[in-house]
């Protein structure tokens, strides 16, 4: 293997490894390689409308290492023109395992939307519990995800 074909291998490693500890891509892979995020759901209708629309890999945007793939071509833009807008806050884990300190899956259909920001629960029962005192969650989410955002999820 030449040295160039070595180069390429571990930049691929690299940021794959990066999209994984930073973000939610627990549902798997395109077929281009890249780790999908928010289990295939548009984040321009979820962080928009609450609304859990699937999207459709024709209408797929790269972020960050990240495929993120969108219902339209329209929604698909508006997420190009601003991805921070759209993307789930830490990374798209669950924000109250975050505030835990953990990472665990963040599912789509278990969203909320806090001062434009959205955030993802890992299942109903948390939900739940995060919407008793939602302020302290989100606090103490905010304080832990510096210290565990570039580790492992098996790290924690």
């Amino acid at each position: 293997m030449s040295i160039a074909a070595i180069a390429i291998a571990l930049c691929t490693v690299t940021t794959q490894a990066i999209a994984e500890d930073e973000y939610n891509v627990s549902t798997g892979a395109t077929l281009e390689g890249k780790p999908l995020g928010v289990h295939g759901v548009d984040t321009v209708a979820l962080s928009t409308y609450n609304a859990v629309a699937e999207g459709n890999a024709r209408h797929t945007v790269v972020e960050d290492g990240v495929a993120y793939y969108f219902a339209s071509e329209e929604t698909a833009r508006l997420f190009k023109a601003n991805p921070g807008k759209y993307i789930p806050q830490y990374g798209g884990f669950c924000a109250y395992a975050v505030a835990l300190g953990k990472k665990l899956d963040g599912d789509p259909y278990f969203a909320d939307i806090e001062d434009g920001k959205l955030y993802l629960f890992v299942n109903a029962d948390v939900f739940e519990k995060y919407k008793k005192n939602k302020a302290k969650i989100l606090r103490d989410a905010e304080k832990m995800w510096p210290s565990i955002k570039h580790k492992a999820v098996e790290d924690l």
